[in-house]
């Protein structure tokens, strides 16, 4: 007869998990794809309100910071463009937030009678928004063939800011989700937060309009980084990224990724409990 040796070893249980991450993948797929199919249900023109929503807001922007308030554009960008290449990465970073937080509350039910790794429920509603994002795009090159306006060589470092731009919202989101399942507040919490993040973001503005003293203090919040980069990317020519700045934005990202999962990862095996 023949035993089966147990081993205790350091860290193995926390490797397992991130094996299990891969092991049930499938759920990722899963779960976005039924968010997409539960979200756009019963719509009349369905998938199109993600390109209709980030138009709509470009076209409002547009006409109060370009048409009233007489903003400058960088270089000689179109002022649609301007906005919309910053519209892009907010849409995508705001969407994330109000799906993250609530996907753990509306996914009750499968977190208390099966086992998987919790992140995935997080993540797969990142991957939503992603997939929102994706389609927003299509905005952006119609806009380009309007205008005529053809990118540079910088358009091939887009995917290091979409990156850093996922960073962001997953780092935030995990945030959102654990504390929300702990302290329900936070429901009513995030509308407001993404609310005011779209007013001191640079969205409608060129952040080139915040005066040189109070660049690197603005670049506190760290999606004006993200939406520096994307411009820099998507608009290239006079466009520049003030790098202080940008560095202390993606730092502060960094940070959030890091912290967000420690903190999910401490409260996750109290989920179930609380839930």
């Amino acid at each position: 007869m023949t035993t089966k040796e147990l081993v205790i070893e350091a860290g193995r249980a926390e490797r397992q998990y991130w094996r299990d991450l891969w092991k049930y993948r499938e759920l990722f797929y899963f779960l976005a794809w039924r968010d997409i199919l539960v979200r756009y249900k019963q719509t009349v023109i369905g998938m199109a309100w993600a390109l209709l929503r980030p138009f709509l807001t470009m076209v409002v922007f547009t006409f109060v910071f370009s048409g009233l308030a007489k903003l400058p554009t960088e270089g000689n960008t179109p002022y649609p463009i301007l906005v919309y290449a910053a519209m892009l990465p907010w849409q995508f970073f705001s969407g994330a937030l109000s799906e993250c937080s609530n996907s753990l509350i509306n996914n009750a039910n499968l977190l208390s009678k099966v086992y998987f790794p919790r992140l995935i429920v997080p993540t797969s509603a990142v991957i939503v928004s992603f997939v929102d994002f994706m389609i927003a795009g299509i905005i952006l090159f119609a806009l380009m063939a309007w205008y005529n306006f053809v990118p540079d060589w910088r358009i091939l470092t887009l995917p290091l800011f979409i990156f850093i731009a996922f960073a962001a919202s997953m780092g935030v989101g995990l945030w959102l989700a654990a504390l929300n399942v702990e302290y329900r507040d936070f429901r009513y919490v995030v509308p407001f937060l993404v609310q005011f993040g779209l007013y001191i973001s640079p969205v409608g503005f060129s952040s080139t309009v915040v005066p040189q003293q109070w660049r690197l203090l603005y670049s506190l919040n760290p999606m004006v980084g993200v939406i520096d980069g994307f411009r820099w990317a998507i608009l290239g020519g006079e466009s520049q990224i003030y790098l202080p700045g940008f560095a202390l934005s993606v730092g502060l990202v960094m940070v959030l990724l890091w912290s967000g999962i420690w903190y999910f990862r401490k409260m996750e095996r109290t989920f179930a409990d609380v839930i």
